[in-house]
Protein backbone atom coordinates (compact mmCIF):
# COMPACT_ATOMS: atom_id res chain seq x y z
CA UNK A 1 0.00 0.00 0.00
CA UNK A 2 0.91 3.52 -0.81
CA UNK A 3 0.57 4.29 2.74
CA UNK A 4 3.07 2.56 4.76
CA UNK A 5 5.72 3.44 2.15
CA UNK A 6 7.06 5.69 4.64
CA UNK A 7 10.74 6.59 5.75
CA UNK A 8 10.82 5.30 9.05
CA UNK A 9 11.77 7.78 11.89
CA UNK A 10 14.92 6.57 13.35
CA UNK A 11 13.33 6.39 17.50
CA UNK A 12 15.54 4.75 20.44
CA UNK A 13 13.34 3.33 23.37
CA UNK A 14 15.16 4.63 27.09
CA UNK A 15 14.48 5.59 30.45
CA UNK A 16 11.48 8.85 30.90
CA UNK A 17 11.21 11.35 33.74
CA UNK A 18 7.46 10.44 32.85
CA UNK A 19 7.14 6.74 33.88
CA UNK A 20 9.89 4.16 33.35
CA UNK A 21 10.77 3.75 29.95
CA UNK A 22 9.86 5.74 27.01
CA UNK A 23 10.25 6.43 23.25
CA UNK A 24 12.62 8.99 22.60
CA UNK A 25 13.42 10.98 18.48
CA UNK A 26 16.95 10.08 16.96
CA UNK A 27 16.32 12.45 14.45
CA UNK A 28 14.05 15.73 14.29
CA UNK A 29 10.76 15.21 13.48
CA UNK A 30 8.38 17.69 11.80
CA UNK A 31 4.78 18.45 12.35
CA UNK A 32 2.25 16.15 10.61
CA UNK A 33 4.49 13.34 10.00
CA UNK A 34 3.56 9.52 10.72
CA UNK A 35 6.06 8.71 13.62
CA UNK A 36 5.46 5.38 14.00
CA UNK A 37 2.33 2.65 13.83
CA UNK A 38 1.23 1.06 16.88
CA UNK A 39 1.93 -2.63 16.10
CA UNK A 40 -0.05 -5.82 17.95
CA UNK A 41 -2.75 -7.82 17.51
CA UNK A 42 -6.27 -6.93 16.58
CA UNK A 43 -8.68 -8.70 19.28
CA UNK A 44 -12.22 -8.54 20.60
CA UNK A 45 -13.66 -6.67 23.53
CA UNK A 46 -14.35 -10.31 24.90
CA UNK A 47 -10.91 -11.42 24.74
CA UNK A 48 -9.60 -8.33 26.06
CA UNK A 49 -10.83 -8.62 29.32
CA UNK A 50 -9.92 -12.23 29.68
CA UNK A 51 -6.17 -11.06 28.84
CA UNK A 52 -6.50 -8.14 30.92
CA UNK A 53 -7.20 -10.16 33.81
CA UNK A 54 -4.27 -13.01 32.83
CA UNK A 55 -1.71 -10.18 32.51
CA UNK A 56 -2.81 -8.67 36.20
CA UNK A 57 -2.61 -12.29 37.65
CA UNK A 58 0.69 -12.60 36.38
CA UNK A 59 1.84 -9.59 37.51
CA UNK A 60 2.48 -7.59 34.10
CA UNK A 61 1.83 -4.13 35.38
CA UNK A 62 0.78 -2.23 32.46
CA UNK A 63 -1.24 -3.76 29.85
CA UNK A 64 -0.51 -2.68 26.35
CA UNK A 65 -4.04 -2.47 25.12
CA UNK A 66 -5.27 0.36 22.85
CA UNK A 67 -8.67 0.76 21.48
CA UNK A 68 -9.36 1.10 18.23
CA UNK A 69 -13.54 1.17 17.74
CA UNK A 70 -16.25 -0.01 19.99
CA UNK A 71 -14.99 -3.78 19.26
CA UNK A 72 -11.47 -3.68 18.31
CA UNK A 73 -8.74 -3.67 20.58
CA UNK A 74 -4.89 -3.50 19.30
CA UNK A 75 -3.09 -5.90 22.00
CA UNK A 76 0.58 -5.13 21.93
CA UNK A 77 1.93 -6.71 25.13
CA UNK A 78 3.65 -10.04 23.58
CA UNK A 79 3.40 -9.04 20.14
CA UNK A 80 4.23 -5.45 19.39
CA UNK A 81 7.27 -2.83 18.62
CA UNK A 82 8.15 0.09 20.21
CA UNK A 83 5.19 2.56 20.48
CA UNK A 84 4.09 0.52 23.15
CA UNK A 85 6.22 2.44 25.34
CA UNK A 86 5.07 5.65 24.19
CA UNK A 87 4.33 7.78 27.70
CA UNK A 88 0.88 9.68 27.98
CA UNK A 89 1.25 13.37 28.31
CA UNK A 90 -1.60 16.13 29.11
CA UNK A 91 0.33 18.21 26.77
CA UNK A 92 1.73 15.57 24.16
CA UNK A 93 3.64 16.12 20.79
CA UNK A 94 2.16 13.24 19.33
CA UNK A 95 -1.21 12.10 18.26
CA UNK A 96 -2.62 8.56 17.85
CA UNK A 97 -5.39 8.21 14.16
CA UNK A 98 -6.74 5.28 13.40
CA UNK A 99 -6.68 4.27 9.22
CA UNK A 100 -7.87 1.36 7.55
CA UNK A 101 -5.74 -0.19 5.06
CA UNK A 102 -7.21 -3.62 3.29
CA UNK A 103 -10.10 -3.42 5.52
CA UNK A 104 -6.95 -3.65 8.56
CA UNK A 105 -7.81 -1.21 11.35
CA UNK A 106 -4.65 0.17 12.17
CA UNK A 107 -3.22 3.09 14.70
CA UNK A 108 -0.42 5.30 13.93
CA UNK A 109 1.40 7.91 15.60
CA UNK A 110 1.83 11.38 13.97
CA UNK A 111 3.41 14.01 15.35
CA UNK A 112 1.29 17.42 16.24
CA UNK A 113 4.73 19.72 16.22
CA UNK A 114 8.17 19.60 15.45
CA UNK A 115 9.84 17.67 17.79
CA UNK A 116 13.78 17.39 18.66
CA UNK A 117 16.25 14.96 18.71
CA UNK A 118 16.22 13.21 21.90
CA UNK A 119 12.99 14.47 22.68
CA UNK A 120 10.69 12.15 24.52
CA UNK A 121 7.64 10.81 21.89
CA UNK A 122 4.12 11.48 23.83
CA UNK A 123 0.39 11.40 22.83
CA UNK A 124 -2.91 11.47 25.44
CA UNK A 125 -3.93 8.04 25.92
CA UNK A 126 -7.84 9.09 26.23
CA UNK A 127 -8.30 7.05 28.37
CA UNK A 128 -12.32 6.50 29.40
CA UNK A 129 -13.22 8.65 33.23
CA UNK A 130 -13.51 5.69 35.62
CA UNK A 131 -13.48 6.04 39.74
CA UNK A 132 -10.20 4.42 40.24
CA UNK A 133 -7.87 7.14 39.03
CA UNK A 134 -4.66 6.07 37.54
CA UNK A 135 -2.03 8.99 38.62
CA UNK A 136 -1.04 11.23 35.77
CA UNK A 137 2.91 11.64 36.21
CA UNK A 138 3.70 13.72 32.81
CA UNK A 139 4.41 16.64 35.16
CA UNK A 140 3.19 19.66 32.25
CA UNK A 141 1.93 22.89 33.10
CA UNK A 142 -1.85 21.85 32.33
CA UNK A 143 -1.48 18.58 33.79
CA UNK A 144 -4.71 16.88 34.21
CA UNK A 145 -3.55 15.08 37.32
CA UNK A 146 -5.27 11.73 36.05
CA UNK A 147 -4.87 9.58 32.93
CA UNK A 148 -8.28 8.78 32.99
Amino acid sequence: SVFLQYRKKRLRFGRSRIHEWGLFAMEPIAADEMVIEYVGQNIRQMVADNREKRYAQQGIGSSYLFRVDHDTIIDATKVGNLARFINHCCTPNCYAKVITIESQKKIVIYSKQAIAVNEEITYDYKFPLEDNKIPCLCGTENCRGTLN
